[in-house]
């Protein structure tokens, strides 16, 4: 079957599956989970050869810590740098989580309430999840360490902390051959440091929301692809954000007036039915 007869069906088969899962508030391919077929989204050749495939997840971390004070700081903080951050205070939560939604890595506390953080880092191992885990304890002891590290952990960070560190340890495990977190992304004349959250258009700064540079990473980093609806939603929007139907148009909207604003020589492209395209106009 020719390659744009693939496409074409493909997207159809996204546009009826986000159609049916959208009254649910699941994303596509748990809705598949549930009903116990196969997801187009996930069929192997569409990984080389589709670009309707939905993309690996980015910049979405969960965060499992019970201590409610340091968890609604950490989720702001990590927010303010461009992270979509969930947040659990047990494990059953966190096995939730998981089974519903992709993460780019996980911040584990080890002391909560229900079960040791230590449970679901050795479940995740065992079913071969390699989701970059980074603990956050006040276990100091060499011995809790190794052992945290010796169940699969890829980071290991003492309470109190600097909370800039943590950001930089993050940062530093997304960096690494297999993470999402490329350092500069580059298309026509934007540039955007996801390092320093800075953005330029033709060399002058570019002023954006942090939502709306979430959304543009996204873009970005699938420049001349079409992302899908629900993939943006997932990676702009937490659990906990007030989302209507029309968020994301409204924030495209905002992002579309900003970058014609300053210059910007591509433009992104509504892809009816599928999604969204940034492509730059000049190549």
């Amino acid at each position: 079957m020719p390659m744009i007869v693939r496409t074409q069906l493909l997207a159809r088969q996204i546009s009826m599956l986000e159609a049916l899962s959208a009254p649910l508030g699941v994303p596509i391919h748990v809705f598949c989970r549930k009903l116990s077929v196969s997801c187009p989204a996930e069929t192997s050749w569409l990984t080389t050869n589709c670009r309707y495939r939905v993309p690996p997840a980015i910049m979405r971390l969960l965060l499992i810590e019970d201590e409610t004070s340091l968890l609604d700081l950490i989720q702001r903080s990590l927010a303010r740098t461009g992270f979509t951050v969930d947040a659990v205070g047990t494990v059953e939560l966190a096995r939730t989580a998981l089974a519903t939604s992709r993460y780019d890595a996980i911040v584990l506390d080890l002391g909560l309430p229900d079960e040791d953080g230590l449970v679901i880092l050795r479940e995740m191992r065992t079913r071969r999840d390699t989701t970059p885990v980074l603990i956050l304890t006040a276990r100091d002891e060499v011995e809790d360490r190794v052992t945290g590290l010796n169940s699969g952990a890829d980071d290991y960070l003492l309470k109190p902390f600097a909370m800039p560190e943590l950001i930089a340890r993050l940062k530093a495990l997304l960096r690494r051959p297999s993470g999402a977190l490329g350092v500069v992304l580059e298309t026509g004349n934007i540039r955007f440091d996801t390092a320093g959250r800075e953005v330029t258009v033709a060399g002058k700064p570019l002023a954006l929301t942090a939502r709306e540079m979430t959304l543009l990473e996204n873009l970005l980093r699938r420049s001349g692809r079409v992302v899908p609806k629900r993939h943006l939603e997932e990676r702009v929007y937490g659990f906990d954000d007030d989302v209507t139907p029309n968020s994301l148009e409204v924030l495209l909207h905002r992002l579309r007036r900003k970058l014609a604003g300053g210059g910007f020589s591509g433009e992104i492209h509504t892809v009816r039915g599928v999604g969204y395209m940034l492509a730059d106009s000049t190549t």
